[in-house]
């Protein structure tokens, strides 16, 4: 009897072993050390949104995986990528830094995965009612001739900078930026820097906030912005012509050993790809209720089952949605 207990031990033992064994394997984790992924958080929400809709993903469908984030300017985080210093970028916008974006791109460093979405407009904006007025709010049109940059030497008045009033303010990005620089060198091109200062608000956060004043004002106000953001989805603003700025190119970008060191993650940012109007959403949501990232990332998880669950195998697909439930 006595030694028959002992058996039965052995055997439940057994038992337990090989369904922690069968556990980990079936969460993706096999026994082995989690893999490690950086994701770069640029200073712009919607790039923020997908870091975590992809970690969300990985953590609840696949497991075996531990997430850092990093963030910097742009070119920064896109040099860091090469380096291997972080693995994935989810908004490149790379025909805002094509010099940089060709050399990492060809010599094998960073691989491209494809648009995360397309059709990205970029350039300078007035609110519309500083060309059309707002009857509903008493503004009477501003600059009625104001269609393109050629017309912006005619008006620099009516956008005074405060701190420079014998010219107007543009306000051409946060420092760090690519497109910061591309616009200050557009200004030089055009003539423009000797009718307007190109200002720096300090911050994305500054950036919209001095647009979003201004328009709550009914004031005039000039600058750079570009879609998806939930401001722009707000407030009704003209993009002035002439500017020139390419029409965003917004894909997903990693370092070159994510394939073989994640193929999991590498397979779900080919399959990964947005819209517009699901950025515009999430970001508009997320402003709407004072959401953090992690919560915007899972209102489109719940949101748009139908568009990421084609990302993923089924299997995976179902249990990211019972975590976000």
């Amino acid at each position: 009897m006595k030694q028959k207990r002992i058996s039965t031990f052995v055997v439940l033992a057994l038992v337990a072993t090989a369904f922690v064994m069968l556990t980990a394997a079936g969460s993706g984790e096999q026994g082995e050390e989690p893999v490690s992924v950086t994701f770069s958080d640029m200073s712009w929400d919607s790039v923020r949104v997908h870091n975590r809709i992809v970690a969300l993903i990985l953590e609840h469908g696949y497991g075996g995986y531990e997430f850092d984030y990093t963030e910097g300017s742009t070119v920064a985080m896109a040099q860091g990528l090469s380096q291997g210093d972080n693995d994935v970028i989810m908004e490149s916008w790379h025909n805002n830094w094509l010099e940089l974006w060709e050399e990492v791109t060809e010599n094998g460093d960073v691989v491209d995965l494809g648009p995360n979405f397309e059709g990205a407009p970029q350039g300078w904006y007035v609110p519309t009612y500083v060309i059309e007025g707002d009857p509903e709010r008493d503004i009477e049109p501003m600059a009625p001739d104001l269609n393109s940059i050629d017309d912006l030497p005619d008006y620099w008045e009516l956008f005074e900078d405060p701190e420079n009033p014998d010219k107007g303010r543009l306000m051409v990005g946060p420092p760090g930026w690519a497109i910061t620089e591309t616009n200050e060198e557009l200004m030089e091109e055009t003539g423009l820097d000797e009718y307007y200062t190109a200002f720096l608000p300090g911050s994305d956060a500054a950036l919209k906030g001095s647009m979003e004043a201004a328009f709550r004002r009914g004031e005039p106000w000039l600058g750079y912005h570009w879609e998806p953001t939930w401001i722009m989805g707000k407030l009704d603003m003209t993009r002035l012509d002439g500017v020139g700025l390419p029409t965003g190119e917004v894909n997903k970008i990693v370092h070159r050993d994510i394939p073989e060191r994640a193929p999991e993650l590498a397979a779900l940012l080919e399959n990964y790809q947005t819209t517009l109007e699901h950025n515009n959403g999430f970001l508009a949501a997320m402003q709407d209720n004072d959401w953090d990232y992690e919560q915007g990332a899972e209102w489109f998880l719940r949101e748009h089952e139908d568009t990421w669950t084609e990302w993923v195998p089924d299997e995976v697909a179902q249990r990211v949605q019972e975590a976000v439930r």
